[in-house]
């Protein structure tokens, strides 16, 4: 993903910027060239020119930031009734076994918060919300750690076995050796 928050800057990225634009607006109160403001601070001279436009209309203040690009579509609120749902497991929902997939999180959203969400953004929300995917929290209790064991012994080498042929190789295509 491209940016940490599931879209948009971080914060201190916000602040930075805009730290920047307030340092174009101080220079230009001073005066100074559209180019050299672009030079000194490292950014592009439509970027300057655009902020000296937005300067001249709206001051110091329409330099400032706007805040994030883009809220979250589900609230804090909504996403507890959500977390509450999911507890409640996937057969409550009626789903046939006990997995919780991203098209059945989206299915639980579309029917209790009644919001349409795509399944890139059911992911991304249950990221930012510390949700991760299953990962089983200890090993099968049927396990039989003496057949594993055997099993890489003796039947592992034999699957995976040599992709080399014994003999020498030819890649032409007018030997018989090469096919």
């Amino acid at each position: 993903m491209r940016y940490p928050e599931g879209g948009g800057l971080t914060a201190e990225r916000r602040a930075f910027r805009e730290g920047i634009r307030l340092q174009a607006g101080e220079r230009f109160a001073a005066g100074e060239k559209t180019a050299l403001i672009a030079k000194d601070l490292r950014v592009s001279v439509r970027s300057v020119e655009r902020w000296r436009r937005a300067w001249r209309e709206g001051s110091m203040e329409a330099l400032r930031s706007a805040g994030p690009a883009n809220s979250p579509t589900v609230t804090d609120a909504q996403f507890a009734v959500l977390e509450e749902e999911l507890g409640k497991g996937p057969a409550a929902h009626g789903f046939d076994d006990q997995r919780w997939t991203l098209a059945r999180v989206q299915t639980v959203i579309r029917r209790r918060l009644r919001v349409s969400l795509s399944v890139a953004t059911v992911w991304r929300l249950l990221k930012r919300h510390g949700w991760s995917w299953q990962a089983p929290a200890r090993r099968a209790l049927e396990r039989d750690e003496h057949a594993v064991e055997l099993w890489k012994k003796e039947v592992w080498p034999r699957v995976k076995g040599s992709r080399r042929s014994q003999g020498p190789g030819s890649s032409s295509r007018t030997k018989p050796a090469s096919r």
